[in-house]
């Protein structure tokens, strides 16, 4: 069995907020996915990538903002990492 690995970056902390960015890694060497080879998401939401068969194993921690800097550009905060597993 081969691991791959759908890296789903939402709008919100919930699962069923829209996706805002994305990568994709293929163990099983049958695609070569890359950062921007798609202008679409791979799915609308955590819950769809769930119910395609993904299973999530880690969720982002919810951190709050450091005080007066609630409205500052950074990293994308809401990370969820998602397996299949392939033959």
């Amino acid at each position: 069995m081969k691991q791959q690995v759908l890296v789903l970056y939402l709008a919100t902390s919930a699962l069923d907020s829209p996706v805002v960015g994305w990568a994709r890694y293929d163990g099983t060497g049958r695609t070569r996915p890359t950062t921007g080879d798609g202008d679409e998401p791979p799915y609308d939401s955590g819950v769809a990538a769930l119910r395609d068969g993904w299973r999530l194993f880690q969720a982002a921690q919810l951190i709050p903002p450091y005080p007066g800097h609630e409205y500052g550009t950074s990293f994308l905060k809401h990370e969820f990492f998602f397996e299949k597993l392939a033959d």
